[in-house]
């Protein structure tokens, strides 16, 4: 029995050396073969794609890490995701090689969520808060907040109060333009009715605009959504309307 054993052991050991001696080759091999392509799959949002092949490849070639034409061991993958996650509109990076020589790339953009247009610079604000810059020859929808804006106010208040404009169907639906007066009173455009919004402070957003919300069931559509040039919802449990002249 015990020799039985034995020569099990051994069986068992020569295959595990000569699957290692077999693989070590293949191994070296395969560090020693050259990437032949750098095959690009770019993630599109709700906004549509504003990044391109040719930029993905463009801030590889400028950071010396495009990887077609190099040996696999020369190619460090996570270097190449750092570089394009240093890039403000790419959101994640995943980079890997594969064994038919190949390396692939998966790019997830941010998504915008606001346009920021203000005297301290022209941006997008994504739905994680953070600063991201406007594309190249690419229009992307999404509300327009304008005015005496500080970039702290529209990563804070502004994002919180777009992102509850975003998830509500029916305000996403309304809500066209975001001004900020120099008091931070925060006025709106609506995309439908001729009115302005004066919201006043963004602190009460959620219950002035259920205030509105039943204004517009109960008033505008029996008076007509042209029927006032200003709402103003400033004041508690009031809504003060100035007709159109």
């Amino acid at each position: 029995m015990f020799k039985n054993v034995s020569i099990l052991s051994v069986i068992i050991l020569l295959l595990i050396y000569f699957g290692f001696a077999m693989a070590y080759p293949s191994s070296q091999e395969y560090r020693n073969q050259l990437c032949e392509n750098l095959h690009i799959e770019i993630k599109r949002g709700k906004a549509g794609q504003y990044i391109a092949e040719k930029d993905i490849k463009l801030i590889l070639q400028q950071s010396g890490l495009y990887p077609v034409g190099k040996r696999f061991s020369e190619i460090n993958t996570g270097q190449i995701e750092a570089a394009l996650e240093a890039n403000d509109l790419i959101r994640n990076a995943e980079c890997y090689k594969t064994a038919s020589g190949k390396i692939r790339l998966k790019i997830y953009q941010r998504t915008p969520l606001l346009r920021v247009i203000s005297d301290k610079g022209n941006y997008y604000v994504d739905t994680e808060g953070e600063k991201m810059p406007v594309p190249s020859d690419f229009s992307i929808y999404v509300p327009v907040a304008t005015g005496f804006i500080e970039d702290s106010f529209a990563r804070k208040e502004l994002y919180h109060f777009s992102l509850f404009l975003q998830k509500n169907k029916f305000w996403n639906a309304q809500i066209e333009q975001i001004y900020v007066a120099p008091n931070r009173d925060i006025e709106l455009t609506p995309r439908v009715g001729s009115h302005q919004i004066v919201l006043g402070k963004i602190d009460d957003y959620e219950e002035n605009l259920d205030k509105l919300k039943l204004f517009y069931e109960k008033g505008l559509n029996k008076t007509g959504w042209n029927s006032y040039s200003e709402i103003n919802l400033k004041y508690k449990n009031q809504v003060i309307c100035t007709k159109n002249k």
